[in-house]
């Protein structure tokens, strides 16, 4: 279970990264060059999505590659990167998989309760 929690979430943030990528350039662009009325609007909290465009895709990625070790640290950062996620972006056909990847990897690592080594999650 910790590997495929592992996949997952470097799976989901690499996703995520994409939707960062984005959401970030977007509003830049309607900042420096305007609004289009009716086409191309800027968000509501500008600074929010541009933090939630870089922290969500990085604690995915930092979970997926600590679930194989520290599964309950992990599990943990991936569930908040997903619940960051669905927070800023919403949950819509671009937000679907990173958001689901990365619950899920949460979900497999905080379950693989019984560590693969002889060491304790804490």
């Amino acid at each position: 279970m910790r590997s495929a929690a592992m996949v997952l979430g470097i799976i989901g943030g690499l996703i995520a990264m994409l939707v960062g990528f984005f959401s970030f350039g977007y509003t830049e662009a309607i900042e420096r060059f305007g609004e289009i009325d009716g086409l191309a609007e800027q968000v509501g909290n500008v600074d929010l999505v541009r933090i939630g465009a870089f922290l969500a895709p990085l604690l995915a990625i930092a979970g997926g590659a600590m679930a194989k070790i520290r599964a309950l640290w992990g599990g943990g950062l991936m569930l908040v990167s997903a619940a960051a996620m669905y927070y800023v972006f919403g949950f819509n056909v671009f937000t679907m998989f990173p958001i689901g990847f990365c619950a899920l990897g949460g979900i497999l690592a905080l379950a693989a309760g019984q560590p693969d080594e002889p060491k304790a999650h804490f």
